[in-house]
């Protein structure tokens, strides 16, 4: 009987800390409605450790915010479940150029910039430039759009 309530217990637990990651991230994010990935399966946490766009491994996953999310190694993985308020793309992965305009464009993974330690997803090669041009500009007009553009999103 006491080992049947310390595996109620693991469950329980395990299942907390399931709850604890999906709460860690709270924008609403870009998901492909086919295949359920986050950005399309690049490794969120490698564009700050590798400069660069690299795509996760489909046996190196995690699911959180409603979303599947690959990455190229475990530590990666660990790291992006420790703080997915950091890794994860900020505005959910819409382009904030678009959001600053108060549209809800997806950003694509491979047109990226990390600015304030913040990873930025964008739609068009002059949407990146235009912020990084002038990221605060940027940043000051998204951020006052997009609580209003969050409630025009359809759940998927």
């Amino acid at each position: 009987m006491r080992r049947l309530g310390i595996a109620c217990l693991a469950v329980l637990a395990g299942m907390a800390a399931l709850c604890g990651e999906a709460a860690a991230l709270t924008e609403r994010l870009v998901v492909n409605r086919h295949t359920g990935l986050a950005i399309d399966g690049f490794d969120p946490v490698a564009y700050f450790t590798d400069a660069e766009a690299v795509k996760g491994l489909p046996d190196i996953e995690a699911g959180a915010a409603g979303a599947v999310w690959r990455f190229r190694n475990e530590a990666n993985r660990t790291e992006f479940l420790a703080h997915q308020d950091i890794y994860g793309p900020r505005f959910g992965g819409y382009d904030p150029v678009d959001v600053a305009r108060g549209k809800a464009i997806a950003g694509r993974p491979q047109l990226w910039l990390v600015s304030g330690e913040r990873l930025y997803l964008f739609s068009r090669d002059e949407n990146r430039s235009a912020f990084a041009a002038d990221p605060k500009a940027v940043l000051k007009q998204a951020d006052a759009s997009w609580p209003a553009l969050v409630d025009t999103l359809a759940d998927y």
